[in-house]
């Protein structure tokens, strides 16, 4: 049985299939599924969890045994196995299939993997634990479907948000559904009310200014240099991660790197905006970079924001939050002088 994330609150309150399969590259839904899953498990008494992580040398063996093996603690089990990034191969295929073919008796088994190709997906393990019980796939919201997503969650939330609400906050995340989190979050408990305005959107996301990845990008915009360096620095000393800051200041060059290009071929800017889904407030600050940088410029910054996060993924040497620094000074135009001799 395949089931989107949305469906799986639904099926876990009619039924309790006896396997299930969540993998997928969207971390929020996959996270969520799981949890949703190990909640209703614990629901219907079955309180203790055995865990089972797939990694080099792994004795796939390991999963028989546990399944057969009786419970001391609780008369029902929740036995998870963890593939992670990991294939099965061989003897795990047969493993999975195995236990798909006769489940056991008191356990529920919750496997969860990444991101599965399509060959992956045909495979015999595959269906045997889709037919087995359910597969629930987490994958990246569409931008089209992004608006919906968010909406959704809002009114989950008690909130009630006006269309350009819900529009500005898709805005701000662009499919990073783990920040929408956050900031549907802040909003649930900040919000006066349930009637959300895009007002009350952009005063919460802006309140903590010092912390916020998007005020970041915002004072390279700008062309404030002190004040992207001090908030860089307050979303250091937050633990904020280096990957979610470069994407935020991607998100923006990326757009500039349009525009400029636009302008470079006389065009209009406008069209470029409206197909950007720029908000409103936030055009005159690409507008004012433009006026400072070229698209060779807007170029360079795009081709650093990728070193940036090569280097944050450790593919090349350096300091992730030097280049973030220097990368939010260069949007906000200052081009700092090498220190090599």
């Amino acid at each position: 049985m395949r089931l989107r994330p949305e469906q799986l609150a639904g099926h876990l309150r009619k039924s309790l299939a006896p396997a299930y399969l969540v993998f997928g590259e969207e971390p929020l839904q996959s996270l969520e599924a799981a949890d949703a899953i190990r909640a209703a498990a614990r629901a219907r008494g079955h309180s203790e969890r055995d865990c089972l992580t797939v990694e080099a040398g792994f004795d796939w063996s390991a999963l028989a045994r546990r399944a057969a093996s009786l419970s001391l603690l609780a008369e029902r089990r929740l036995l998870e196995l963890r593939l992670g990034d990991a294939k099965p191969g061989e003897a795990g295929a047969r493993a999975l299939e195995a236990y798909a073919a006769r489940p056991a008796e008191d356990a529920v088994l919750l496997v969860t993997a990444g991101k599965l190709d399509w060959a992956t997906q045909k495979s015999r393990w595959f269906a045997a634990l889709d037919g087995a019980g359910a597969v629930v796939a987490a994958l990246p919201v569409e931008p089209r479907q992004l608006p919906g997503w968010i909406e959704r969650r809002l009114r989950a939330r008690g909130l009630n948000p006006a269309p350009d609400a819900v529009a500005l906050l898709a805005e701000r995340v662009e499919g990073n559904l783990l920040a929408a989190a956050q900031d549907i979050e802040k909003l649930a408990l900040l919000a006066e009310g349930s009637a959300l305005a895009a007002e009350a959107v952009l005063a919460v996301v802006d309140d903590s200014a010092r912390y916020s990845i998007y005020d970041f990008a915002d004072a390279g915009l700008l062309g404030q240099p002190e004040r992207t360096a001090r908030i860089l620095n307050g979303l250091r000393e937050e633990g904020v991660e280096p990957v979610l800051i470069n994407w935020a200041l991607h998100q923006d060059i990326r757009r500039l790197v349009a525009l400029a290009f636009a302008r470079e071929r006389g065009q209009s800017l406008e069209p470029v905006l409206a197909e950007q889904k720029v908000w409103e407030k936030r055009k005159p600050l690409l507008r004012q970079a433009l006026q400072r940088l070229s698209a060779t410029d807007c170029r360079a910054l795009l081709r650093a924001c990728a070193r940036t996060d090569r280097t944050i993924k450790g593919v090349e040497t350096g300091s992730p939050w030097d280049e973030l620094r220097a990368n939010g000074l260069r949007l906000a135009g200052v081009e700092l002088v090498s220190e090599t001799v």
